[in-house]
């Protein structure tokens, strides 16, 4: 069987942590110049991009995740199908490797999904904090 890289649990709980605190920041930042009364060009073209990296984020992680799926779902094929052969010729089977294919294959689909995301959501608190308000 083919394994591909293992995905760093560590690295998903990273990426979800600071995705749990750039969001809010983002949020806060855009609704406080959305309660203002009047916009400024700057203000408009903020809520444009709002909407634009929101529907681009989406597309982008439902691609990755369907990749992500597709490949993984040959990957734990060949586990089942490795575990079937050992109990046809050994009389036993594997199944710590099929399990930790299907937990390998969980955490790819899961990472591949939230990495657009985070990405965007991360960069936009950081440009966000930057500016004048």
């Amino acid at each position: 069987m083919t394994v591909r890289k293992k995905v760093n649990t560590q690295q998903l709980g990273r990426q979800l942590t600071e995705l749990a605190f750039a969001a809010p920041q983002v949020v806060m930042h855009r609704t406080s110049r959305m309660a203002r009364t009047s916009f400024s060009a700057r203000d408009q073209a903020e809520f444009s991009r709002m909407g634009n990296e929101k529907v681009v984020a989406f597309y982008q992680s439902w691609a990755s995740m369907w990749t992500a799926a597709v490949t993984v779902q040959y990957e734990l094929a060949a586990a089942c199908a490795s575990a079937a052969m050992g109990l046809a010729t050994k009389g036993t089977a594997s199944t710590g490797t099929t399990i930790a294919a299907l937990s390998n294959a969980a955490n790819t689909v899961m990472s591949a999904g939230l990495s657009p995301v985070h990405k965007k959501a991360v960069a936009n608190a950081k440009r966000l904090s930057r500016s004048k308000r």
